[in-house]
């Protein structure tokens, strides 16, 4: 099964993933991040519980648990039973109005993202536990910054905060037994497995 046609299932983990339309970037400005960011809070708490983000200027990377059949709304249901083409429409949702928005600040047409987003199901804890330092550190594989938090559009230096986050940091942080071990975990040679995940696109 392709993985843009994968099913997004109660109580299930999700590597979720798009890239740009072409060679163009997603995102121009600081403002498009932010604005990408409100869209997300809009559509997405509801239906999923989000661990971290990176948003790259031509692609993005998310990993999220969607919530359980009983804390899903109603919208995400047909005949009471949760829905997948539901589920995805949130996401959906996400692109195409940061799509619209994006294309009439830019004077721009057509679709910004490629269609139908990538997402794999985060199947074991190895994978997790990969997972998660491979979305901080893209921008340190790509050599915009040197360290994760430095780059400004991930979740990572929310993990350093005590401020209030819609991040469920504290399930993340107790997979890798607290900052230290997530901060360790983010200092582990990445470029094997980073090109293994990479391969995917």
């Amino acid at each position: 099964m392709k993985n843009n046609r994968i099913p997004l299932l109660p109580g299930v983990c999700y590597h979720i993933y798009n890239h740009a339309n072409g060679f163009e970037n997603l995102f121009r400005n600081a403002g498009n991040y932010d604005f990408f960011l409100k869209k997300y809070i809009k559509y997405i708490p509801a239906i999923a519980e989000t661990y971290v983000y990176c948003l790259m200027p031509n692609h993005i990377h998310i990993v999220v648990r969607i919530k359980s059949e009983d804390e899903l709304p109603a919208y995400c249901k047909v005949n009471g039973k949760a829905n997948s083409n539901k589920i995805c429409q949130q996401f959906g949702n996400v692109f195409s109005a940061y799509t619209q928005a994006f294309n009439k600040q830019q004077s721009r047409m057509g679709g910004l993202f490629i269609p139908n987003f990538k997402r794999k199901p985060v199947e074991n804890a190895a994978y997790f536990r990969n997972l998660i330092p491979y979305v901080h550190l893209n921008a340190v594989v790509a050599n915009f910054v040197s360290h994760p938090a430095d780059w400004p559009h991930s979740s990572f230096a929310s993990y350093f905060s005590d401020c209030p986050s819609r991040l469920d940091r504290e399930t993340v942080l107790n997979f890798f037994g607290g900052r230290e071990g997530f901060l360790l975990a983010h200092k582990l040679p990445v470029e094997d497995w980073f090109l293994k995940f990479m391969a995917e696109w």
